[in-house]
Order: C-alpha cells, then sequence, then structure tokens
C-alpha cells in the first residue's frame, strides 16, 4: 500500500477500515508508557487488530515502543515531517513486511525494527545521519539494504539477517561488523555491471537514467541478479520511493 501525499490532508486520526485494511492514522499521541510498561490510548487486544499506520503530518519522533509487538501491523508510511525513531519503536512487529520511510528521517536508534521476521526491504533516505546498533537485528528475512554512504551504522545491525548470510563475510558464527557495513555501503553493488541495481535501488530512480543505462546493457539487465541474488526489477518492486513507468 502506498499512499499519494496529497491524500493526507484529509485524514483525521483514529482507527478506521480503509483500503480493505483496519487502519490507525496516528498524529503523534503517546500509546505506550514506557516507564510503567502500559498501553495508552488503545488496549493490547485493540492493537493486535492493526494491519496499516499511516502518520499524519506534524509526527516528527516515534517514541520508544510507541508500536512494540504490534503482531499484526503489515505496514507502515511516515509523513516526511518524522525526523527521529527511538529505541524498540517496532520491535516484534512479526508481520511488517512493507516500511515508507520520512523523507526528512534522520535518526534509526537501537533495535527499532528488531525481531521483524517478515521484513525483507528497507530504503533508507540520504537525509539518514545514523542507524544504532541491532537496528535490524533478527530481521531474519531482510535481504534488500539500500542505504547512502554516508550514513553511519553502529554494530550487528545486520545480525541474523539474509543479507549477512548472503554477504562474503558470513561465517556462521563471527562477523566483523565493520567490514559487513562497508559492505552494504560501498561494496555491494560496485561496478558498472551494477549500474541498473543501483539506479532502481537508489532514493530516487529516475526515468532518464533508468533508460540510458538500458540502451548500453540492453533489456536483459533487468533480470540480471547481482551477488546476493536481487534483480533490478525486484528493487523497483520493492522501493518505495519509485515512480518509474
Amino acid at each position: 500500500m502506498r499512499v499519494q501525499t496529497e491524500e493526507w490532508q484529509s485524514f483525521v486520526p483514529g482507527v478506521r477500515m480503509y483500503k480493505g485494511k483496519m487502519t490507525l492514522f496516528w498524529n503523534g499521541e503517546e500509546l505506550y508508557d514506557y516507564e510503567n510498561g502500559d498501553w495508552l490510548v488503545y488496549s493490547e487486544e485493540e492493537r493486535e487488530t492493526w494491519q496499516v499506520v499511516i502518520f499524519l503530518p506534524g509526527v516528527e519522533v516515534i517514541p520508544d515502543r510507541t508500536f512494540w509487538k504490534c503482531d499484526n501491523l503489515e505496514t507502515v508510511i511516515m509523513s516526511d515531517t518524522v525526523e527521529r525513531i527511538e529505541k524498540s519503536a517496532f520491535k516484534g512487529c512479526k508481520s511488517l513486511t512493507f516500511v515508507q520511510l520520512s523523507r526528512n528521517l534522520e535518526y534509526i536508534a537501537e533495535m527499532v525494527f528488531y525481531r521483524c521476521v517478515s521484513l525483507t526491504s528497507m530504503f533508507i533516505p540520504p537525509s539518514c545521519r545514523e542507524i544504532r546498533e541491532k537496528a535490524f537485528f533478527c530481521c531474519e528475512k531482510l535481504i534488500i539494504f539500500s542505504v547512502p554512504q554516508h550514513t553511519e551504522i553502529g554494530r550487528n545491525v545486520f545480525v541474523r539477517t539474509a543479507l549477512l548470510e548472503a554477504s562474503p563475510f558470513f561465517s556462521g558464527m563471527y562477523e566483523n561488523y565493520e567490514e559487513v557495513n562497508d559492505w552494504v555501503k560501498n561494496g555491494l553493488l560496485q561496478g558498472d555491471e551494477y549500474a541498473l541495481h543501483r539506479a532502481c535501488s537508489s532514493f530516487h530512480p529516475l526515468d532518464e537514467v533508468i533508460f540510458e543505462i538500458v540502451r548500453r546493457q540492453g533489456l536483459q539487465a533487468f533480470k540480471k541478479p547481482d551477488s546476493i541474488g536481487i534483480t533490478p526489477v525486484e528493487y523497483l518492486e520493492h522501493n518505495p520511493f519509485a515512480d518509474v513507468d
């Protein structure tokens, strides 16, 4: 589910059925009392009905554990006002498969997506300065991860992910996290043979760039897998920032 920004102005806070999914339109109200461990506003049973969360304009920070253990949450769409995601905000959201981050996101705290076991892809915007340790720990199906070279990545971010298992550093026992982080940012899609993969996984894929690469490499380049088995078509299909025909 993708939401056009022009739709957002008509949204009001609350939970209701939207496009066939039980959806929370969130305005930043406090949902979880971290100190006392209490759910606020909505009960645990109500939280389990949520399938989609759409962030309304004006939300800047997602506090600690706000959506922790929303077991049936599948889709998260953030407004571009969000700048920070705090610790364990989506920890244990085992059904989460699609996340559209804010284009102005600056910071992802530790264990934000810890054990989001159904999450397969993540596209980090250029605004993001830092991803803290274990942010994607135990995201077992996470294989597509697009991140700017300047983003600082902490320790053990990719432990127990499909991406790490597909890397040249995976031993099953110990991995040098600095080598892994550098490979994800600088080595995974390097070289002209992966130019189309880079274009399709970028923050803002451009038709003219993609067409020029295809002109040089031919249409078959769309189906060529990279070193971890992902094709340019798959990058485009997963990329929430792509608007390419």
